[in-house]
């Protein structure tokens, strides 16, 4: 089940734009998809709160209250991963949407092949990240953790310790490898970033590349080693660049 939300502060535009999505599912009956509506950032806001957040987001940037750009950024402090595509009557606001960490930008109104096309894009993102694991051996034994609920990894005493978008983390029994070996299926996934010896982070949980540190959604400072911050600009840049499109982008 794919949970898509659509947000407009204007019914002609909920309207005509829920109307293309429905047409979407429609064309695609191996989609199991269900379609929330809402007229405010603050309603669609509180939703995501109470049932964890949506698997993809069509939001309007221009609404009064809570714009779509602070919502979208809202989202992503609740660790909201899903898809964002915003409509926008300008393209003044391509760049603000980076802040949200959008998947794509569109003019209104949308054409609609081109919305199908994002939307297809988009949905195929999600089913490959969806199916994406790593297998971890704990004291309890074989946990299976999707590589899009880690937002970093470190070496832990003689341990991996993986920290999740939940507020929780997962400790692997003792390793005798080196951490990048121990955690070579995460660093073979573009998402996954080699910050120092001992850490590898998920750059679409990065917030920010600062002196000696990488800033985590949720306010974490994972340690980045000396050299390594024209890289990891470099790899957050291109991950967000390729991952990512829009009308003037």
């Amino acid at each position: 089940m794919i949970r898509l939300a659509l947000c407009d502060d204007e019914a002609e535009q909920r309207t005509a734009v829920g109307g293309l999505l429905r047409e979407y599912v429609a064309n695609r009956p191996a989609l199991a998809v269900k379609l929330s509506v809402f007229s405010s950032g603050q309603d669609l806001l509180d939703a995501a709160e109470e049932c964890g957040g949506f698997d993809l987001y069509v939001l309007d940037i221009v609404m009064p209250g809570l714009s779509g750009i602070d919502l979208g950024v809202r989202l992503r402090e609740l660790y909201s991963d899903g898809a964002i595509i915003y409509l926008t009557i300008s393209p003044e606001y391509a760049v603000d949407s980076y802040a949200a960490r959008a998947f794509y930008y569109l003019m209104k109104p949308p054409e609609p092949d081109k919305l199908f096309q994002v939307l297809d894009q988009a949905v195929a993102d999600l089913e490959k990240r969806r199916v994406a694991c790593v297998a971890v051996r704990t004291r309890d034994g074989l946990e299976r953790l999707r590589l899009d609920e880690i937002i970093y990894a470190e070496l832990a005493g003689r341990a991996v310790r993986y920290h999740l978008v939940n507020g929780t983390s997962l400790d692997s029994v003792t390793v005798r490898s080196p951490f990048q070996e121990e955690t070579s299926a995460l660093l073979a996934d573009p998402r996954f970033f080699l910050c120092g010896a001992s850490f590898a982070v998920n750059l679409f949980y990065v917030t920010a590349v600062e002196k000696g540190f990488l800033r985590m959604d949720g306010g974490a400072r994972v340690p980045l080693a000396r050299g390594l911050a024209a890289q990891a600009k470099r790899r957050w840049s291109d991950f967000w660049l390729n991952a990512s499109g829009g009308e003037g982008l």
